[in-house]
């Protein structure tokens, strides 16, 4: 199973969501950058709100597409064990990429909500949307986040994601939508045809034109 594009893979998405439409208590989250486009076509469809959810992967040194854990909004820190003790990473080097990834977190969210206040949470339904995940650690750090906030349920959907990961994190949360699970997981982009890096002006673009047509249908 391949997707066309990130929208593509939005667009089914919000065919199994459909239980969420049309409703005033729920709220689309995606991971930036690259859960956006897939975010704007299920908030889209669902007549939901849409806005970010800031989550930075910690990769390792050199290997940055390995994440050794991940950090989110409202301090949450997570550590990927695994990957820490396979690769005899020390408490330092963890400490030295977390802090430059909260860096560029905080940038992000005054590139991306500018002066917007943050999403409505508490009491309602809150869909997490990226565009796929390998070892989960940026979505586990987002639920984390996220449940602090008191939400009456958290959804996370993703077009693809590896199986054990989807297995791991569907205990965390109140429903977890994983359209394909291969067998076979190395990378999200391969199961895409079009996996082009999204820009921070593509996101604001997005967030912008969510808003924009939410506000028209309300």
């Amino acid at each position: 199973m391949r997707f066309r594009d990130r929208a593509d893979a939005g667009r089914q998405l919000a065919d199994r969501l459909g239980d969420y439409a049309h409703r005033s208590d729920v709220v689309v989250l995606a991971l930036p950058r690259g859960g956006v486009p897939v975010a704007a076509e299920v908030a889209a469809r669902l007549n939901a709100p849409l806005d970010v959810w800031l989550v930075r992967k910690l990769g390792v040194p050199g290997y940055p597409e390995l994440a050794m854990g991940a950090i989110a909004s409202g301090g949450v820190e997570i550590a990927n064990a695994d990957v820490i003790d396979s690769l005899h990473i020390d408490l330092a080097m963890f400490r030295r990429v977390a802090s430059h990834e909260r860096v560029e977190l905080d940038r992000r969210d005054r590139i991306f909500r500018g002066d917007r206040p943050a999403p409505a949470i508490a009491h309602h339904v809150a869909i997490l949307v990226d565009d796929g995940f390998a070892t989960g650690s940026t979505m586990e750090a987002a639920i984390q986040s996220v449940r602090k906030l008191e939400p009456a349920a958290i959804v996370v959907a993703v077009p693809v994601g590896a199986r054990d990961t989807c297995d791991r994190l569907r205990p965390l949360v109140d429903r977890m939508l994983c359209l394909y699970t291969p067998e076979l997981f190395r990378a999200v982009g391969e199961f895409y045809e079009d996996f082009s890096q999204t820009s921070d002006d593509e996101v604001r673009r997005a967030l912008n034109a969510a808003k924009e047509l939410h506000d028209h249908e309300a």
